[in-house]
């Protein structure tokens, strides 16, 4: 059973700074018992602040990059580039910055990609690509953490309530009627988050507080069913925190 671990820091600035410490120590001790380390990256305001405090972390060194994979947990189904997108996003504030191997950075199809709009298709090339990683007889490759951001409905990934797409069973899905823009989005699905060995769940803000207390008070949101197999974090400002019942 999945350990639960709830941490609250006073603000989103330190939030993105206790993210970023632990994400390089995941790393580093990751490659020491692999080899290399899996990492699956989220988008939105607190997932930047984490990538760009990555960078400033003197241990960061530490890490080989040109031995890091790296996946997205969901992507808005947007142009290359496209500001909106978490990939983008994700290049601005690390990735561009860093010696990565581009055949481990496994970012999600593009609308102006080899599928053109077929999202169903660029969902499926991305299960594809997760299956010929993980090698023989697996869907998915080993994630050592994967990272996801907390919405105000208590939605992760693309994964929103009483949405269809909670009950899909592969390892990816497309889904066409978000309710938050852009309407069309690529997610990895439940059961491929909950593959990971540690699933983070990382919010701040007081729009977050009643999602977060209803799913630590045993309510059912998506960001419930988000548990990895060795721990779940929640990683939490204050504000987001303010609902957490009291721990015995």
């Amino acid at each position: 059973m999945t350990e639960t671990v709830v941490v609250v820091v006073p603000d989103a600035d330190i939030l993105a700074s206790t993210v970023a410490a632990r994400l390089t120590i995941k790393i580093i001790d990751a490659q020491a018992v692999h080899g290399t380390a899996s990492v699956v990256l989220t988008g939105g305001r607190v997932a930047a602040k984490v990538l760009r405090a990555v960078r400033e972390l003197p241990a960061s060194a530490a890490i080989d990059w040109s031995r890091v994979d790296l996946w997205w947990g969901d992507e808005r189904f947007l142009p290359s580039g496209d500001p909106d997108r978490n990939e983008t996003q994700a290049r601005e504030a690390l990735l561009d910055k860093l010696p990565l191997d581009p055949a481990r950075v496994h970012a999600m199809p593009a609308s102006d990609g080899p599928d053109g709009e077929d999202a169903i298709a660029a969902a499926a090339r991305y299960a594809a690509d997760l299956a010929a990683a993980a090698g023989p007889g697996a869907s998915v490759p080993r994630f050592d953490v994967l990272m996801l951001g907390v919405g105000e409905d208590g939605h992760v990934a693309s994964l929103f309530p009483e949405h269809p797409v909670l009950q899909e069973t592969g390892t990816t899905a497309a889904t066409f009627d978000s309710p938050k823009p852009p309407p069309v989005r690529v997610t990895l699905t439940l059961p491929t988050i909950r593959s990971a060995d540690e699933v983070w769940l990382i919010a701040a803000g007081p729009d977050k507080a009643a999602p977060i207390g209803t799913v630590l008070s045993g309510g059912h949101l998506p960001a419930g069913n988000a548990t990895g197999v060795q721990k779940t974090l929640w990683l939490l400002d204050q504000a987001a925190a303010a609902n957490v019942p009291a721990q015995p």
